[in-house]
């Protein structure tokens, strides 16, 4: 289950299923998958991603792996209109996705946190690649998304191993932006967030789609890509703002 709360343009979208540690379901994934496209059909400037208790998401539901029945077909089907649904709904969202890992974040909750944008962790928080334990490998985009953010050597270390591992040690090897003491999260979070606002989101939007798409592109293709991209952005008010505000010495005003 994905709670949802709305302040102003701020969308916080919580993991509720504290009592099994919010581990992923299906129907856990589809309702994050229709959350984020409710939050940008509502022009949402930033989304906020959590969970409920002492947990961000203990990963894959095993219970539910024990129990299901069904087809390599079905499973390939499963997982592409779930897992990596989740995935890119994150990394093609047009606003930054913020991840507020309160409590561990383990499998499918590694990778989740992982996709987006931003994470702020508590200290306490515990981290890990733990596919391998149950005869699984990476999936919510770990085998794409881990070896670019920590490199490929160490990404083979953490999954092969399938050892937890603290939020310092995840900020360290820059799988995470920043380890929070415990009570500091909210603040820290929020000081995030009121950065955010005060920058054009259309621009913001702008440059996580090029970061994203020339990730492994050759060097010129990139720079197209590139070329395109900055055309669209000097076409935005957000454009034509920043530069009067910059010319006129004043704060711009982004909408």
């Amino acid at each position: 289950m994905v709670r949802t709360e709305v302040d102003g343009r701020t969308w916080t979208l919580t993991f509720d299923r504290p009592e099994a540690r919010n581990a992923f379901t299906e129907s856990t994934a589809r309702e994050l998958v229709a959350a984020l496209g409710e939050a940008a059909d509502d022009d949402a400037r930033a989304v906020v991603l959590t969970g409920e208790g002492k947990a961000f998401s203990a990963g894959g539901d095993l219970e539910a792996m024990r129990d299901r029945e069904e087809t390599p077909a079905e499973a390939y089907e499963r997982v592409q209109e779930t897992l990596n649904a989740v995935v890119e709904a994150i990394l093609t969202a047009p606003f930054p996705v913020v991840s507020k890992v309160n409590g561990d974040a383990v499998g499918a909750g590694t990778n989740v946190a992982a996709a987006c944008d931003f994470v702020v962790a508590d200290e306490g928080a515990r981290f890990g690649e733990v596919f391998v334990n149950v005869g699984l490998i990476p999936d919510s985009g770990g085998t794409v998304l881990l070896p670019q953010l920590v490199g490929l050597r160490r990404a083979k270390e953490l999954t092969m191993t399938g050892r937890l591992f603290n939020a310092k040690e995840a900020r360290e090897m820059g799988l995470i932006n920043e380890a929070v003491e415990s009570g500091e999260l909210d603040a820290a979070v929020s000081e995030l967030l009121e950065t955010l606002a005060s920058k054009p989101t259309e621009t913001l939007a702008l440059i996580k789609q090029g970061l994203h798409e020339n990730v492994g592109r050759p060097f010129r293709d990139g720079l197209e890509r590139e070329a395109h991209l900055q055309v669209q952005a000097y076409a935005t008010n957000s454009h034509a703002e920043g530069v009067d505000a910059f010319l006129e010495g004043r704060s711009p005003d982004f909408e």
